[in-house]
């Protein structure tokens, strides 16, 4: 009896042993879990506002019992909720018992009243439209802002009084007590005239799509007047329907004209509207407007077509007149920023600019005399948070530790008493109160997923820990996670490049492995950066999981290590990049633990031109290449980007020739899978097309995909896993196992 009982025992033990072995197995990331299911999705704190008193932040907050979003008050010294300020269930439209459902919400200068957006229509990169609703805070009173049509951009005036908004590339704005409509323009025009908002190759290259600004007292408007009459129109069809519709914009690729802009200014008080003088040249850039201090005093941002010129003018509101106050030339380019700050004080601002080798800091007068360079060393100020003048201290994020990392200091305007406030590794992006006493942390690192932290700004204490994804760090322990490791190398002629790489966990340093690199390699970019990698890199998990090694090098041109690292490649753009990355093949192909004869590389819009160049200029080091929405040709592009690196092809013919791909289709080597959105308002379709008859035209063999519709991204629905799980095929055929595909 007791034997018989020993035995049961043993043999549960032993039951217990095997399933608890089995539990302790790790499972293998597929491309369902990355692009379909959401296993790996990260959580973040979203709809952060600050308040005024600086003592409170307000955030979104979802109600999942009533299916409702709540805007809720949180005490910043705690970090816990204090009150519910907007009840979801309580934003009910007047004759409706269903509550909206919003997309972002603003506060009044006065905290009394809230805008919100609702059924937003994405129009392009940072555009969209929205039906926008006002709500008072004390009666519970939801009104829609404009029985008209949706909104573009609808904001509250600084003394909280209106809001304006743009329409039908037109300016309105309404008077919130007596809710009535006021039309500012009436020259508006699809493809023609646009008011208010930024046309296309503005928003995309100049990082913005708002288009009007309040003065400060809410008297006045400052906006934009996009004439885009003679800039040529794209025209792309839209396919489902019997016959496919055609979408026309206009679009100004090098070389061709570009809209003529101009900034006037808009007065609520009497109707009345100023153009202001911003010289006799039509063909110029207009990046940025912004208001001073003073009321009546618009700041104006200025560039000549090669954008290596830039102007900051000062204009008077009330009769346009303008001066300019600051000019600085480059003898490449100059990077536009948000830094332009204007003091309190109304007698200086501080603004950026790489004229000493490196982005810096610098302080001027109203005049544009130089007081000092507030910041200086070999490495870079990579965002101005802003300046607190009572505690003379200006905040900002630099790579002052290491080009892969990103870190937030503090100093006083006269350049002393630097400090670092984020201590761990990695990469930090903070959102500071206005009144710079707390900022949120959103911090994340190599194989790290984002935490987000609440900290004082005078020490960097931490207060509470908001969200630590230790959910997603505990799911993530369950499965077959290879580490990104970080290495250096050294090219041909010296030059110090950096990279990371991702080897199966099974990695043995005596087998050969194929390798596939990632690049984009573009004008001041980064693909090797101590920060989560997201999506991409829990597909490369995948690919480390089927025996491949995925490599990441940061090529010449690209951003963090000054302007010589970057402006390089001016004029000649395509050449030192792709240099640089078949010389990192040449070396990965050295190493004992790599298969030579199986090197790939794979990249998206400009690393998807990288790709077609590595496989037409790389002399058969890439033994395979995936290249998703590339530039083919650089004529094909637009102005802003294109000639801000290249000069117009008029200038620069030799530039724009000698590394296009299509020049090379006869050189392809390697297997070639290209793939396009036929919706790709940015990087056009035309581009494949181009590429694929030139390839044909030279009797190469390759395989394409397009995608019905599909914009720049590529995304939507099931698109995401269905090119991802294309793309794994085609690596495992060409790259991973070519053997196997030889077999079949």
């Amino acid at each position: 009896m007791h034997i018989k009982f020993k035995s049961i025992f043993l043999a549960g033990a032993l039951l217990c042993f095997a399933f608890a072995g089995r539990a302790q197995q790790k499972k293998d990331v597929t491309l369902e879990d990355v692009f379909r299911k959401g296993t790996f999705s990260a959580k973040s704190v979203y709809g952060v506002n600050w308040m005024n008193d600086g003592r409170y932040y307000s955030s979104q907050v979802a109600d999942e019992q009533n299916r409702v979003t709540d805007i809720v008050r949180y005490d910043v010294t705690t970090g816990q909720p204090v009150n519910t300020i907007i009840e979801g269930e309580d934003l009910k439209p007047a004759g409706s018992n269903t509550p909206i459902r919003y997309s972002s919400y603003t506060f009044s200068s006065d905290e009394k009243k809230v805008l919100f957006a609702t059924e937003r229509e994405q129009i392009y990169r940072r555009s969209s439209k929205a039906d926008f609703y006002v709500y008072d805070i004390a009666s519970k009173k939801l009104t829609k802002l404009s029985d008209g049509g949706k909104q573009l951009y609808a904001t509250f005036s600084p003394d909280a009084k209106r809001v304006a908004f743009a329409r039908d590339n037109n300016m309105f704005f309404v008077d919130l007590e007596t809710m009535k409509e006021t039309q500012i323009t009436s020259t508006g025009k699809f493809n023609s005239i646009i008011n208010g908002y930024a046309d296309w190759v503005y928003e995309e290259e100049f990082s913005f799509a708002q288009g009007f600004h309040w003065s400060p007292d809410g008297s006045k408007i400052a906006f934009y007047t996009f004439d885009e009459t003679e800039v040529p129109e794209f025209n792309m069809q839209l396919w489902g329907e019997l016959y496919p519709q055609d979408y026309k914009f206009k679009y100004p690729k090098a070389g061709e004209a570009n809209s003529t802009v101009t900034v006037s200014v808009y007065n609520v008080n009497n109707g009345q509207t100023v153009k202001m003088d911003t010289g006799n040249e039509a063909d110029i850039y207009i990046p940025r407007i912004k208001w001073t201090n003073d009321a009546n005093l618009l700041s104006i941002q200025k560039m000549n077509r090669l954008q290596n010129t830039l102007e900051i003018l000062h204009a008077n509101a009330t009769t346009g007149k303008a001066n300019v106050v600051l000019k600085e030339t480059d003898k490449a380019y100059i990077d536009i920023t948000n830094d332009l700050t204007y003091l309190e004080d109304g007698k200086n601002f501080i603004h950026s600019s790489e004229k000493d080798g490196f982005n810096h800091l610098y302080l001027y007068n109203m005049n544009g005399k130089l007081v000092r360079q507030i910041t200086n060393g070999n490495w870079e100020v990579s965002n101005f948070i802003g300046f607190d003048e009572k505690s003379d201290r200006l905040y900002y994020m630099s790579t002052e530790v290491s080009p892969l990392d990103r870190h937030l200091y503090s100093i006083s305007s006269k350049g002393k008493n630097k400090k670092r406030l984020t201590t761990e590794a990695g990469t930090h992006n903070v959102n500071m109160s206005s009144d710079f006493k707390y900022y949120l942390d959103y911090h994340s690192a190599a194989n790290v997923p984002t935490t987000v932290s609440l900290h004082t700004a005078k020490d960097g204490k931490l207060i509470k820990v908001l969200e630590d994804n230790q959910a997603l760090k505990n799911r993530l322990a369950q499965y077959n996670i290879a580490k990104q490791e970080f290495f250096t190398m050294n090219t041909s002629d010296g030059t110090k490049l950096n990279g990371w790489m991702i080897k199966p966990t099974d990695f043995d340093p005596k087998k050969k492995y194929p390798v596939l690199m990632f690049v984009y390699g573009g004008p001041g970019s980064q693909t090797v950066t101590n920060s989560w990698g997201g999506s991409n890199y829990l597909w490369y998990q995948v690919l480390a999981d089927k025996g491949a090694i995925v490599v990441s090098v940061d090529n010449r041109g690209t951003g963090a290590r000054g302007a010589e690292f970057k402006k390089v490649t001016y004029a000649d753009l395509g050449k030192y990049e792709i240099e640089d990355q078949i010389e990192a093949a040449k070396w990965l192909g050295k190493q004992t633990y790599v298969d030579k004869d199986r090197i790939g590389i794979w990249g998206h819009s400009f690393g998807g031109y990288m790709t077609l160049l590595g496989l037409t200029k790389g002399d058969g080091i890439f033994r395979a290449g995936v290249s998703v929405a590339p530039v083919t040709n650089w004529r094909f592009y637009d102005s802003i980007y294109t000639e801000r690196y290249l000069k117009t092809p008029q200038e620069n013919e030799k530039g724009y020739d000698d590394n296009s791909p299509l020049m090379f289709a006869d050189k392809l080597e390697g297997d070639l899978l290209l793939i396009h959105g036929t919706g790709d308002d940015n990087v056009h379709f035309q581009n494949a097309v181009a590429m694929q008859d030139a390839l044909i035209s030279a009797n190469k063999q390759f395989e394409s995909f397009y995608y019905p519709n599909r914009n720049h991204g590529i995304g939507g629905g099931i698109t995401s896993l269905h090119r991802f799980k294309m793309m794994t095929d085609f690596l495992e055929r060409k790259l991973i196992n070519p053997a196997t595909e030889k077999n079949q």
